[in-house]
């Protein structure tokens, strides 16, 4: 499934929120929480991840993962929680007029 631009950040931080997770985690998260639906691709999660830690909205550091090797792990700023806050209310405005435009069509049909 395509994701619109912006998404993927916003699934990152929400991802964060539950607490620190290296890239292979959260990336394993978000497909989890979507019911499976949702692969992220590591050729366009780690460009997300750099960009957010440049924004200030997450921080990392290295630490040793569950299979006892060296993880970067990531987790979210104060910064990041209000990021996340003013992306979750436009992504509701988002899919409300997306929801409107493609609600029931006239007649039924589609």
């Amino acid at each position: 499934m395509d994701l619109l631009q912006g998404t993927l950040d916003m699934m990152v931080l929400r991802t964060l929120l539950m607490g620190p997770l290296h890239g292979y985690g959260i990336a394993k998260a978000i497909r989890a929480s979507s019911g499976e639906s949702l692969e992220i691709e590591f050729g366009s999660l780690y460009p997300a991840l750099k960009r957010l830690e440049l924004q200030g909205w997450i921080a990392s550091k290295w630490d040793t993962s569950e299979t006892n090797r060296q993880a970067k792990y990531y987790r979210l700023t104060a910064a990041g929680r209000k990021r996340l806050a003013s992306e979750h209310s436009k992504w509701a405005e988002f899919v409300n007029a997306v929801t409107r435009v493609m609600g029931p069509a006239p007649g039924g049909e589609v």
